[in-house]
């Protein structure tokens, strides 16, 4: 059976991408290495260099390559460079989400897993959060994620498209082999972030407010790792396959960790003492971000065997230490 990764040089896509092969799936990567890397591709996957704005490359790859079911990763994910560029976001997370769509029709493929995102909820009034709750998102890119999973509902009412939409909370850790791991530029996110400040390439970790209402005044957000979250993706892709209906699921650890947590779980990983400087908050940072994986682990029976907040940060660490630039190519 042909699954084709799309974004699959990316962060999360390459670790799809070695579940996949590991798995025994014939596994085809579909990026225009813009922010993926190609050194990330996973052996044993086949890849083909192609933009999912671009309609002609999509056909090609369908054309040279008979796909069963899509995984789509292939999105820009930097929240507040979408604040200052929407259209950059908007052309690529949706008008390339339906050049996908239109091409996957064509070619006869009707099953997509859409990597979509806890942002779409904006900020919630109760946690956890459970995916009947209001979506009201507060960005560019939250609004692109909502967006795609509006046309996906749409074209499986139209077309009778199968599609599995996965909300992912904050998602982190690396491979246990250290050979794939995340590698952002810029970096956004705060466990790589902690990492670098901890091995000296950044002066002092920035953190964002220390005046919310939780008990140390830092911002509790929800961590998965990420290859508990390409297990979900399994999951739900072979439930698609086996004729399962679509819907929409959150993906998180139901456990909410504190900025301070984080930082100082890192600095006890890792044995270094780094700075932290607070700054002022970021604009749309909620309080609280707790999922509801209830529904995944009911339907499909997702059991996150690694998702502890000492795996994620000592895979993470494990990655950066072996790998100190990155993938080196950017």
């Amino acid at each position: 059976m042909s699954i084709l990764v799309c974004g699959g040089a990316g962060y999360i896509g390459s670790h799809m991408t070695a579940t996949l092969v590991e798995k025994g799936y014939n596994t085809i990567v579909a990026d225009n290495l813009s922010m993926g890397h190609k050194a990330a591709i996973w052996q044993g996957a086949t890849f083909c260099n192609a933009d999912i704005c671009k309609p002609a490359e999509l056909s090609t790859v369908f054309e040279q390559h008979k796909i069963d079911a899509v995984l789509h990763f292939a999105a820009f994910m930097a929240v507040g460079e979408s604040v200052e560029n929407p259209s950059k976001y908007y052309h690529n997370n949706v008008v390339g989400t339906l050049n996908l769509l239109d091409t996957m029709l064509k070619y006869g493929v009707k099953k997509i897993v859409f990597s979509s995102s806890a942002s779409v909820y904006g900020i919630p009034e109760t946690t956890p959060i459970t995916e009947d709750m209001p979506k009201a998102p507060i960005s560019p890119y939250a609004e692109t994620k909502l967006a795609a999973e509006t046309i996906l509902k749409w074209y499986a009412n139209a077309y009778d498209l199968k599609y599995a939409a996965l909300r992912y909370f904050n998602v982190a850790g690396a491979h246990e082999s250290a050979k794939i791991g995340e590698d952002h530029h810029p970096e956004t996110h705060l466990i790589p972030l902690c990492i670098h400040a901890a091995q000296g390439k950044i002066p002092s970790l920035k953190l964002f407010g220390d005046d919310y209402n939780t008990p140390d005044g830092t911002c509790i957000r929800d961590y998965v790792h990420v290859m508990d979250l390409a297990d979900a993706h399994i999951l739900a892709m072979e439930n698609l396959l086996q004729g399962g209906e679509s819907t929409a699921y959150n993906l998180g650890s139901q456990n909410g960790f504190s900025n301070k947590q984080i930082i100082e779980q890192v600095q006890k990983i890792t044995g270094k003492n780094f700075p932290v400087e607070i700054v002022g908050r970021r604009a749309g940072d909620p309080d609280l971000l707790i999922a509801s994986s209830e529904k995944i682990q009911k339907d499909l029976g997702w059991n996150p065997t690694r998702t502890t907040i000492e795996k994620i940060i000592s895979t993470a660490w494990q990655w950066h230490s072996q790998n100190p630039n990155g993938y080196g190519d950017l």
